[in-house]
């Protein structure tokens, strides 16, 4: 029995110097099916621990959640896909594709060719185990159009990210990873594998300016909800604390 999983595997949390959510938040965004995926994978900048924090908060979850990390390397940003450890920055590209696959990963290149975001140049891009051919974010048809020549060109898997900073933009590109398993036996190491063997299909779009709204807005509520609640816990322990005294005069009498 063969399964077909939507995985964004381009997110960033508040991990990320540019980033936003907390990865609980982010796990049950998913897991509460507000989006249309099977799973996602945290790729902070040059930091893991929120992502190896999400895999954890995932594991009893019926959702897959797949540790990974944003490189920059000397040459531009490289996403190391199924990756328990950071790989050193500011090494050379090729040299951090090596790492990644030593470590069990999988290397995907980034918005390709954009300077301006730190995009890895044609020449640099020796071997890689797929191009992110789609990215959700806004003004880049173009380059997608280009990311997703130069991979058919030489051949390399295509896969789609939402490169989501906030919650309301993840799921907004996803890749298809189609495993020959059922959902539920399926591990982060599975879906390394199908993105080394291309078996991987892109779904992305622009979504129409109303349905972009709604999304937003009801992210926004969560959020909100989200951070009320930890309030709530924080000032709740407060209380519990300045209560103690009181507590043990109680107890003893």
């Amino acid at each position: 029995m063969s399964s077909v999983l939507k995985i964004d595997l381009h997110t960033h949390s508040e991990g990320s110097y540019d980033g936003k959510e907390p990865v609980g938040l982010m796990v049950e965004h998913v897991e509460d099916k507000n989006i249309d995926l099977d799973g996602f994978v945290v790729t902070d900048h040059d930091e893991i621990e929120q992502s190896l924090e999400a895999v954890k908060m995932a594991e009893k979850s019926d959702i897959i959640v797949i540790p990974g990390v944003e490189v920059s390397t000397k040459n531009g940003h490289l996403l190391a896909i199924g990756v328990e450890e950071k790989p050193e920055k500011g090494k050379e590209f090729m040299e951090t594709v090596e790492s990644i696959r030593k470590m069990g990963g999988a290397a995907i290149v980034p918005h390709p060719f954009q300077k301006t975001r730190h995009g890895v140049s044609k020449k640099k891009i020796k071997d890689i185990d797929a191009v992110e051919a789609f990215n959700a974010w806004l003004f880049t048809g173009f380059q997608n159009r280009r990311a997703k020549k130069f991979a058919e060109n030489h051949g390399y898997s295509k896969v789609a990210g939402s490169d989501a900073h906030s919650l309301g933009m993840m799921g907004r590109a996803y890749t298809e990873i189609e495993i020959d398993k059922p959902q539920e036996e399926i591990v982060a190491e599975d879906v390394v594998e199908a993105l080394r063997n291309g078996e991987t299909s892109m779904s992305g779009r622009r979504a129409p300016m109303y349905r972009a709204a709604f999304h937003y807005v009801k992210a926004s509520i969560r959020k909100t909800a989200y951070y009320f609640s930890r309030l709530l816990e924080r000032v709740n322990k407060q209380i519990y604390r300045y209560n103690r005294p009181l507590r043990e005069i109680y107890l003893r009498s």
